[in-house]
């Protein structure tokens, strides 16, 4: 195959993307939580919607993305044949992942859970919404430790964890701390004043042609380097150690000579690997005694929730104190409760009743310090912060009587104003001083929104308070300009000005059959082979 041709996914209503409303967030003041000034966002409703309600103020603002998606495992599929189930898991990842791309931060990453059902066809989709080129790496992590001699064929014992950068050339990350494990190999046999140390061979099997010298151990034994191999070091620099006490001869000096390497000379950090057990990532088991031990009804509609340990894991590695963590498929919160306690900025979106019956509940204990379970007292979690309780708005129009799109009487004047801005891409932001600043998109273009009629001689005063060093788009029912033209006013009738924008009175964009068109058959997901490598929109 050429380097122009491309392998790519194909499915069933693929070609088929929704055409997403930008809804307002309202927030509930009764069950937002805390610090009034917190940056903290528990969003619920359709995650596809908030994602996209979020686009014009986060937009490359998130450093690590955390997902949990539904692992399509048949379940919620269940009278739907195998092809059709398929087809509509990708077009609901496919939709969401395009949208969290754009969130993403450009030296950000995105971390997705997934299992064997789906895991090489998101792969695959995860390389044409984020590139090939921005894959990390594929983390396997130890779900459950003890096999189950009932399984049918073999025991699933894990998860996958693929992991993508908005842009490998910017991507940043940090090493994970030393254990205690680890340090625990670093011994002081000698009572060295500089501490801990271990030690390593001091021959290699590389040649080294200054590296063929005879040595003398303390107990006067002398040492040449085993067949086939050399000193890694000159006799000069090997002298050097010795009178600095870095050569260790054994308790008796009669050993072979060893390099001593101090646990304050060895890097802090340590990189990550590809294989994350149980013992320092968590399991399953461990996260659902989390889950019962913060809910008295031990947080029945979870299944599988995922350790505190596993998110502690990803956020140190993914992140920073202060930086913003995403996760649109919330669950219980843990990604949430994790990051608060590490100190990072998190927004969270889940659609289900549970988003204030479990989520607000459980972040509210921590923000109190009344969580001592997860990773509280390996971070010495004491309490603190706080969170917004936000809410998608209904659509901005539905249909009256006769069928023809009309405002939702929901809305009041301040929601419709701030619903205009975010859809004519305006930074909602009303003056106190001037009536008809409602918002701006550049330093010298400002917008109005207003259900009234304007006559000619309001134009004209509006025009003049602007001046000519500014521009205003008026949104308002209906004006007269009398032939005038007012060059530093554009004027649009609303609803009219956004009807063909978007989808309108769609409340609801989780596993439905609406990605397939009329003509569509169900067919087997394949490799559609682009022979003249351009992209398949």
């Amino acid at each position: 195959m050429s380097t122009k041709q491309k392998l790519e996914l194909n499915w069933i209503g693929k070609h088929k993307r929704p055409r997403l409303e930008p809804r307002i967030l309202l927030e509930d003041k009764d069950l937002s939580y805390g610090d009034a000034d917190s940056e903290n966002l528990l969003i619920h409703g359709d995650n596809l919607l908030a994602l996209k309600s979020l686009e014009q103020q986060y937009a490359g603002k998130i450093k690590c993305i955390f997902i949990d998606p539904p692992y399509n495992t048949g379940s919620a599929f269940g009278h739907y044949d195998d092809g059709v189930e398929h087809s509509l898991w990708l077009s609901l990842m496919r939709d969401r992942l395009e949208s969290l791309q754009r969130l993403l931060h450009e030296s950000g990453s995105i971390w997705i859970s997934i299992d064997d059902n789906e895991m090489a066809y998101l792969k695959v989709l995860m390389d044409e919404v984020f590139g090939r080129g921005n894959f990390i790496t594929t983390i396997c992590w130890e779900k459950i430790y003890t096999l189950k001699n009932t399984a049918k064929h073999f025991s699933t014992m894990h998860d996958f964890i693929l992991v993508y950068s908005k842009d490998i050339n910017k991507f940043t990350m940090n090493q994970l701390p030393r254990t205690e494990k680890q340090n625990s190999n670093f011994k002081n046999p000698d009572n060295d004043p500089r501490g801990s140390w271990i030690d390593s061979a001091m021959h290699a099997r590389n040649y080294y042609s200054k590296g063929t010298y005879e040595v003398i151990s303390p107990s006067g034994n002398t040492f040449t380097p085993p067949p086939g191999r050399y000193w890694s070091v000159s006799k000069e620099n090997f002298d050097a150690l010795n009178a600095d006490n870095k050569i260790w001869w054994g308790k008796d000096g009669k050993n072979t000579p060893r390099k001593k390497t101090f646990l304050t000379e060895v890097k802090q950090g340590i990189v990550p690997g590809t294989i994350w057990g149980h013992e320092d990532a968590g399991q399953n088991a461990e996260a659902k005694n989390e889950i019962k031990a913060l809910f008295s009804d031990d947080g029945g509609v979870f299944i599988t929730p995922k350790p505190e340990k596993l998110l502690q894991k990803i956020i140190t590695i993914a992140s920073n104190e202060g930086d913003f963590i995403l996760d649109s498929f919330a669950g219980t919160g843990t990604t949430g409760a994790v990051a608060h306690k590490m100190n990072r900025r998190w927004i969270m979106v889940e659609l289900g009743e549970h988003c204030h019956t479990h989520i607000a509940p459980r972040l509210k204990k921590v923000i109190d310090g009344k969580d001592n379970g997860g990773i509280s007292k390996t971070v010495n979690w004491q309490g603190g912060g706080g969170f917004h309780y936000l809410r998608l708005a209904p659509s901005l129009l539905k249909k009256d009587h006769w069928g023809n799109w009309v405002i939702n009487k929901e809305y009041n004047a301040e929601m419709l104003t701030e619903a205009m801005c975010k859809h004519m891409n305006f930074t909602y932001a009303p003056s106190q001083t001037q009536y008809w600043n409602h918002g701006y998109s550049t330093e010298t273009d400002y917008i109005y929104v207003t259900t009234g009629s304007l006559a000619y001689e309001q134009l004209k005063v509006i025009s003049e308070e602007v001046g000519t060093e500014r521009t205003l788009l008026i949104c308002c029912k209906a004006f007269m300009t009398e032939g005038a033209e007012f060059p530093n006013l554009t004027l649009v009738k609303i609803p009219r000005a956004i009807l063909s924008k978007c989808e309108w009175d769609q409340d609801d964009y989780s596993f439905t059959l609406n990605v397939l068109s009329d003509s569509e058959q169900p067919d087997d997901i394949d490799y559609d082979e682009d022979t003249e490598g351009e992209e398949q929109l």
